[in-house]
């Protein structure tokens, strides 16, 4: 086990202006789970390829245990990679394919049997060790992957999208396998995935990445529910947070949030310094569906009569969709709570869960005003004009320090 911290890693590809990775900093303990997730191009991959020894970074440092290896070469690294493809060799059984590095590293023949024989049992595929590549599942073949990676018992363990070629019901067995193999081995790891339910179950650490930029770095717990800004809140949860365009302004020395529906409104109170100019900002709204409910009668929170216009049955539960300010929204009900499209519920909202967002750079407007003085007064929020969209672009964010308040 070792510890990674990587200061300040950029990588810029030939004469490109723009970077590939721009001053990545971040740093897990030995024996975290780190995981790397975000859309296709965000650069998690080059990064992973980076920290591997695979491709050369154009600044900063990549330390492991606090020694810099970003000149070393992938050798000399000490790192295991697991591969999106696999890279098997066809022509040697499991057993070979399991114990090609450690020939390769001119280790013992006795020892060798004893590590391929441990990986085996520790991943379940003692009785394939005989069989080529091609006479195993996709499951399987992913299996001997990481067997070969964990026979060389290395400081750090890296994985590019190791599910990604898999079926649905597949990836859940195996992701359920590399939890258990981290909890048992307690290995320095690094993933690499696109999949934001992966990112949320295997890891200990999660780096939202976006533009070659880490937008936000913390525990998923964190992640999930204190993001730091609209693109990290709208790329975490399935499905994703509601997003409301509403306009902020003053009245009777109070902030509340205004909602509508295509039937009532109601009012949410916002807890806001009364000195800023909220009034001059396009804000954007945000609530997850869990964080919306069935009207219960006490008078605490927001409710609203609103008519559903598409119901989802998912088994455990239903996905209900309906219109808050002239733009669609969702909330997630058990399936006896379910109504039929048409109908009209009375939905519930809780002041506590709602974020703020600028609508044109997408940064976290509440966290600001909670590390201000923190004893701002209320007021009113009214809806924007019909066709305004709300800003996507993400607000960089180091790692080094989590702001924001807890929820």
């Amino acid at each position: 086990m070792a510890s990674l911290e990587l200061r300040n890693v950029q990588k810029t590809y030939g004469n490109a202006k723009v970077e590939t990775l721009k001053n990545i900093a971040l740093k897990i303990d030995a024996g975290e789970f780190l995981i790397f997730v975000g859309p296709s191009g965000c650069g998690k991959s080059t990064l992973m390829n980076c920290i591997a020894g695979l491709e050369n970074i154009t600044g900063g440092e990549i330390l492991v245990d606090g020694e810099d290896i970003s000149q070393a070469s992938p050798k000399d690294r000490d790192i295991a990679m697991v591969f999106q493809s696999y890279a098997l060799y066809p022509t040697m059984s499991v057993r070979d394919n399991i114990a090609f590095g450690l020939k390769m590293r001119k280790v013992p023949a006795a020892q060798i049997e004893e590590e391929v024989a441990r990986v085996a049992k520790l991943l379940q595929i003692e009785a394939l060790l005989e069989r080529k590549p091609s006479q195993l599942s996709g499951g399987q073949q992913q299996r001997v992957a990481m067997g070969r990676a964990l026979a060389r018992r290395p400081k750090i363990y890296l994985f590019d999208e190791p599910l990604s070629n898999l079926d649905a019901k597949l990836r859940v067995e195996m992701r359920t396998e590399i939890k258990l193999m981290h909890q048992r081995l307690k290995t320095t790891t690094v993933y690499v995935t696109h999949d934001q339910i992966e990112a949320m179950t295997l890891g200990d650490k999660v780096a939202v990445m976006k533009d070659g930029i880490v937008q936000q770095f913390g525990t998923p717990h964190e992640i999930y529910n204190d993001p730091a800004n609209q693109f990290v809140a709208s790329f975490i949860g399935s499905p994703p947070m509601n997003f409301v365009p509403v306009r902020l302004r003053q009245q009777s020395g109070r902030w509340v949030a205004v909602l509508n529906s295509d039937q009532a409104s109601c009012e949410i109170p916002l807890a806001l310094p009364a000195d800023e100019q909220w009034h001059a900002r396009d804000v954007i709204l945000g609530i997850r569906p869990e964080q919306i409910g069935l009207a219960d009668g006490t008078g605490n929170g927001c409710s609203l009569r609103c008519q559903i216009e598409v119901v989802e049955p998912t088994g455990p539960d239903t996905l209900v969709f309906f219109s808050l300010n002239e733009v669609k929204a969702s909330c997630r009900l058990a399936p006896d709570q379910a109504p039929r499209a048409g109908e009209t519920l009375e939905l519930q909202f809780d002041p506590h869960k709602v974020l703020l967002f600028d609508a044109h750079t997408g940064e976290r407007l509440d966290q600001r005003a909670a590390r201000a003085a923190g004893s701002g007064r209320l007021g009113v929020i009214e809806a924007l004009p019909n066709g305004r969209t709300p800003g996507e672009r993400g607000v960089p964010y180091s790692g080094r320090e989590r702001s924001g308040i807890a929820r």
